[in-house]
């Protein structure tokens, strides 16, 4: 097929007549088909595409896991995943196919190659292959180690394509990513990887790119002579849930801020990118996070609060604290919170403070990206008249209800010349009814036509990963004091020194 490139650098020979983006035939490889991901994103993000006459008619599945499946099994299991009306979604699951095996085991690498062959004679998917880890990490490595050793690491042949899908987390700190990238790279080639992170996916976040590049009432503003400062907060309600264990060699730091905060930064504050191909855009990403001045291990104490929710009420409920949670050492000092003072050094915001926070069992569930302008140089109405005036600003609602309010000033009504905060509202789900689309959805036909744009870079995860570097030493090293907050409180006190000790004062979502 012809590749034709229009002006805002999408392919054209993607899209079809009604402008759904359509990949080539292919078959996908669900490496940890049995687990609880496949079954609660993927399976449903492929069930809903399939709907919207998202995939080939040549589409195939295939489900690895150690625990066995008959084929018959499995595509029923399959049909149950996808909505209770899905004829489309019912009809490809016929495609599907199931190899229970053990990954350390070469011969199942050369049962797949076999298997694979049989579906390309059979659906006609043509060579083309995904494959997806959606295993524990300690599995990344061996699979593709594995997919090398039986040549399924390569193109079929020519004008084929072999990619490999990979959940976070890319390693548990600098070294770790380092090594993992070094034995994914020694079986697929950088172009061949795409690392996913669900934030990416979604509207809000996507939208940033529209905001920002498609309003030129914003772009004069974007800067550190009109910007004040920047807050990010990632907010849940909830608390570990079953993952205790988990949490308790990962933290906040590692789950939250080395990911989903590192990528929003770079997104809202990055340069505009010449286009909107994957590259550039990847590269402005990069340059933002090498830009980005971390405290050092010895400014951690000053700059950084680490905390842990203890019991408390969510939504009227009454639940019990981090040391509590199965798998949880009674005596734990894992973060489950975490709030640092940032910046970035650069011509464009150089001097702004930027204000990160993330926690678990906070008041609500809320991501949200915060830009306080200036206040004006005189306010000729001051005193009694101004006392509810905040500083303008502009957020975007990543989750859970998606949008963007710009707060400014305005008059009260009434005699006195009296002045107010106010809110402007746009809500995605107001201004585009119906459903919207999961990130899984996005992301996944993203891979299948090989739009690299919202994966991870390799730089792109070191670079983060050295980013944390420091806070992780001090948290190791140095041992800062871990500080306590209420579950349902909006963390520690300490975070709200940290803040108001520059003069600022953290907005809460409502």
């Amino acid at each position: 097929m012809t590749q034709v490139i229009d002006d805002l650098g999408v392919d054209l020979s993607t899209l079809d007549g009604v402008g759904t983006r359509t990949p080539h035939p292919l078959v996908l490889v669900i490496f940890g088909a049995s687990g609880d991901l496949a079954g609660r994103k993927i399976l449903p993000a492929l069930a809903q595409l399939a709907e919207q006459h998202s995939l080939p008619k040549e589409f195939a599945v295939v489900g690895v896991s150690r625990t066995y499946f008959s084929d018959e099994e499995y595509q029923n299991t399959c049909r149950r995943e996808g909505p209770a009306d899905a004829p489309i979604w019912s009809q490809i699951c016929g495609n599907f196919r199931y190899l229970a095996g053990d990954y350390t085991d070469d011969d199942l690498f050369v049962r797949l190659d076999s298997l694979l062959a049989d579906i390309d004679a059979s659906v006609g998917t043509g060579g083309n292959r995904i494959y997806y880890l959606a295993t524990i990490p300690t599995l990344f490595a061996r699979v593709a180690e594995g997919l090398g050793s039986a040549g399924l690491n390569k193109p079929a042949g020519d004008g084929t394509f072999a990619r490999l899908v990979v959940e976070k987390p890319f390693g548990t700190d600098l070294s770790s990513s380092r090594v993992l990238e070094g034995q994914l790279h020694e079986f697929f080639k950088e172009e061949q990887i795409f690392r996913i992170d669900h934030y990416m996916g979604k509207e809000t976040v996507l939208n940033i790119f529209a905001l920002r590049f498609a309003n030129s009432i914003f772009e004069p503003i974007w800067n550190r002579r009109y910007v004040d400062h920047i807050q990010v907060t990632v907010a849940e309600s909830l608390g570990v849930e079953h993952r205790g264990a988990f949490y308790e060699s990962a933290g906040a730091l590692r789950d939250i801020v080395q990911n989903h905060v590192m990528q929003v930064l770079a997104l809202t504050l990055m340069e505009p990118p010449a286009s909107m191909d994957a590259t550039a855009i990847r590269d402005e990403k990069v340059k933002l996070l090498r830009s980005m001045v971390i405290p050092s291990s010895d400014q951690a104490a000053s700059f950084v609060v680490r905390g842990q929710y203890g019991a408390g009420a969510i939504d009227g409920e009454s639940v019990i604290g981090y040391r509590d949670e199965p798998g949880v050492s009674p005596v734990s000092e894992t973060e489950t919170y975490v709030a640092a003072r940032l910046g970035v050094d650069n011509w464009r915001w150089a001097g702004v403070p930027i204000f990160v926070r993330t926690g678990k069992r906070l008041a609500k569930r809320s991501t949200e990206f915060s830009m306080f302008f200036q206040r004006p140089p005189h306010l000729p109405f001051a005193g009694s008249l101004s006392r509810d005036l905040r500083p303008d600003a502009l957020t975007l609602r990543i989750q859970p209800d998606e949008g963007i309010s710009l707060a400014f000033g305005a008059k009260v009504p009434g005699p006195e010349f009296r002045v107010r905060t106010v809110e402007m509202e746009f809500s995605y789900s107001d201004a585009f009814p119906g459903p919207t689309a999961d990130a899984y959805e996005r992301l996944l036909l993203d891979a299948m036509i090989g739009d690299a744009m919202l994966f991870i870079r390799a730089d792109e995860v070191d670079q983060a990963w050295q980013n944390v570097a420091p806070m992780l030493e001090s948290f190791a090293i140095l041992q800062p004091p871990l500080a306590r907050y209420d579950a349902g409180s909006w963390g520690p006190v300490e975070a709200d020194q940290l803040i108001e000790s520059t003069g600022h004062r953290w907005r809460n979502p409502s």
